[in-house]
């Protein structure tokens, strides 16, 4: 059997990735821009708090606003460097070093503006800017006190959204997991009398199909969070079509029309095959001459749309049937997953036809690793 396995079979997926660090990437852009706008609003509230001791309001901010900068800047650039360094420990330990080095940070900035300030005024005399501090012990452990409290709650912050928005990931993969592992019998055991009928009068599709029966399988055991290029997907969406096609004979037909999608763009496992078995158990093989499932794939600036559409019986509640019920909310929860509030599942029931389409976002450098 192993020798006649073709060689676009289903490929395995990629290994489970590792939990994301608990510490934002402050080498991003996003991340800077937030220290940046951070410093100002903190800048504004101490200078207007401060309005009463100076006399100019705009020269006092704007001190405020270069020495916080200066520290918001440094301590991102030290997490920035620290990060790789700081997501090979426990979290316990990470958060602690981290801690450490940014309460270093702060009294380093402090000590240099400290000694900036006795050089601007030890040479202009009266004359210097009069934000500079002039105690030496108390400016200096003063910024060190109030930047190990920050420091601190800022990383249990971080600590607790990631925590936070790890359990809500892990959720959702236990409800798809879930949902994954509920086969329907009816498939498997159609597929094993069909299989059965062909040993004897077809060894050779009999065989072929047991490998396109495992793919599947295999397919559907797969990590519920890995993602698969979209040329896989259709693969295992066509090995599904192969099994059925077995079965239904002529009165199943698949019309693909796909070319212009980005088959190099990485998406979850089982978004389209879900739809392509709906379409058939649902729709084309309640109708005693069968019909066309037609499935339809385009890209539209930096959004994928792919359509699946099926004939239907003229009635109403196709759409709320457990089994495509249960197998669109599949869907919708690994699109979230993969792209949160950037994708969706939009079904559409008109007069003898059901159409799922499904929306997601595909950046142009999204290619296959491996």
């Amino acid at each position: 059997m192993a020798a006649s396995a073709s060689d676009n079979r289903v490929p395995s997926p990629p290994a489970t990735k590792a939990p994301t660090f608990f510490l934002p990437d402050f080498c991003a852009s996003p991340a800077v821009f937030a220290v940046v706008l951070i410093a100002e609003l903190v800048a504004l509230v101490i200078a207007l708090a401060r309005q009463a001791l100076h006399e100019n309001f705009w020269a006092d901010l704007a001190g405020s606003s270069l020495f916080l900068l200066w520290i918001g800047l440094t301590c991102a650039a030290v997490l920035c460097r620290a990060r790789p360094w700081l997501q090979t420990m426990r979290a316990s330990r990470a958060a602690m070093i981290a801690v450490a080095l940014l309460v270093a940070t702060i009294g380093l900035v402090s000590e240099v503006v400290f000694q900036v300030g006795q050089f601007v005024t030890g040479n202009l005399g009266e004359d210097g800017p009069g934000f500079f501090p002039r105690q030496h012990a108390g400016f200096v452990l003063r910024n060190i006190g109030v930047g190990f409290i920050v420091s601190a709650l800022a990383l249990r912050y971080f600590y607790v959204s990631a925590e936070w928005k790890r359990s809500i990931e892990q959720e959702a993969l236990a409800r798809i997991r879930a949902l994954q592992a509920r086969i329907r019998p009816h498939f498997l055991f159609n597929s094993m009398n069909t299989i059965a009928a062909l040993t004897r009068s077809s060894p050779e599709r009999a065989e072929q199909a047991v490998e396109d029966l495992a793919d599947l399988f295999r397919a559907s055991l797969s990590d519920a969070s890995a993602r698969i290029s979209l040329k896989d997907e259709l693969e295992i969406a066509r090995t599904h079509q192969r099994i059925e096609q077995l079965r239904l004979g002529d009165r199943l037909t698949v019309h693909w029309d796909v070319d212009d999608l980005p088959m190099r763009a990485m998406v979850p496992s089982l978004i389209v095959q879900p739809l392509l078995e709906n379409a058939v158990y649902h729709g084309v093989e309640t109708l005693p001459r069968g019909g066309e499932v037609s499935i339809v794939g385009r890209r539209q600036n930096d959004q994928v749309h792919i359509e699946v559409r099926n004939p239907i019986l003229s009635q109403s509640g196709y759409a709320n049937r457990e089994g495509n019920r249960m197998a669109l909310e599949n869907i919708r929860q690994r699109l979230e997953l993969a792209w949160p509030g950037r994708a969706r599942v939009e079904t559409e029931q008109r007069e003898g036809e059901f159409c799922a389409r499904l929306i997601f976002p595909y950046a142009g450098d999204e290619l296959v690793h491996g």
